[in-house]
């Protein structure tokens, strides 16, 4: 029972919690060891509490999972959890999420509690809802990255909540999850609705629509901030401007993949997959990595 659970935490997903580390990564305070200690605590706080968000999830989809030619393996939909056992692990897992957020600060537990509150709202209204379920998926990256940030200001109180960091994360997280909507209507089909109601409110002209936008909106902002005045001036080098064609075939990669693979529908599936957007990943934290800590 005890794997059963785990799995239930999906923690092939916790990568996406490793978005707390760009805070400390563009704050060129990954040289310290209490920041890297504070970030990779936050981390784990993060992937146990965005854990007990899938949790919460399964519970209350158990029925549509029941009818998804994949989620229907998932333990509480199989039967492999049982729903009791479930609903008593839950609260014990956010009494421990909620002791561990405030070890790490007052303000670090603030963005970690709006995430929270924001799923669940996710969970039991908005995720029926057209547009706003995808923009709800996207605040949840928004406020890993603020959290990223207020892990670090606990420390180096001058650090600032860059408001680029905001637009490129919003932007680029809404393009994964339009792209994940996208995916699961192709390969749902008619049973669409079923499966999850909201995909019967969306159509393919809609969703290529958002995801063209979404994408286009990305890679806009994430080219404004490389050469935005206040950007040269913090790092002192207009260098970051030359990591625009990386992230630009990181996104049209991923377009490819909504294309052309069923396994878009999970994009952590892809990032552990795919070799290209892999390698594409490592290439730009090399090139960053470089710009902002080599000439220091």
């Amino acid at each position: 029972m005890i794997g059963a659970l785990v799995e239930t935490l999906r923690p092939r997903q916790w990568t996406k919690n490793l978005l707390l580390f760009v805070g400390p990564i563009f704050a060129q305070q990954l040289g310290d060891p209490v920041v890297l200690v504070r970030a990779g605590a936050g981390v784990v706080v993060f992937s146990l509490l965005s854990g007990s968000v899938y949790l919460l999830n399964d519970l209350m989809d158990v029925e549509a999972d029941r009818q998804h030619p994949k989620k229907s393996r998932r333990p509480i939909a199989s039967g492999r959890l049982p729903v009791a056992a479930a609903w008593t692990a839950l609260p014990l897992l956010l009494a421990g999420v909620a002791a561990a957020s405030w070890w790490l600060g007052r303000p670090f537990a603030i963005v970690a509690g709006i995430y929270l509150a924001s799923n669940l709202a996710y969970s039991f209204w908005l995720k029926h809802h057209v547009i706003l379920d995808v923009f709800m998926i996207a605040l949840g990256f928004v406020l890993r990255a603020i959290a990223g940030v207020e892990l670090v200001r606990a420390v180096s109180p001058s650090v600032l909540l860059s408001p680029w960091l905001l637009v490129c994360t919003f932007f680029g997280a809404l393009f994964l999850a339009v792209s994940k909507r996208r995916r699961e209507l192709i390969n749902a089909g008619a049973s669409a609705s079923g499966q999850r109601a909201v995909l019967s409110l969306y159509t393919p002209e809609l969703l290529e629509v958002m995801l063209t936008t979404s994408a286009t909106c990305t890679l806009l902002a994430y080219a404004l901030y490389t050469m935005w005045p206040t950007t040269v001036a913090k790092f002192h080098t207009e260098a970051l401007l030359y990591t625009v064609p990386i992230v630009s075939y990181g996104v049209f990669r991923y377009l490819h993949l909504v294309r052309v693979s069923e396994t878009s529908e999970d994009p952590s599936a892809v990032l552990l997959t795919d070799r290209p957007v892999q390698a594409t990943v490592l290439l730009f934290l090399a090139v960053v990595g470089w710009i902002l800590y080599a000439g220091r």
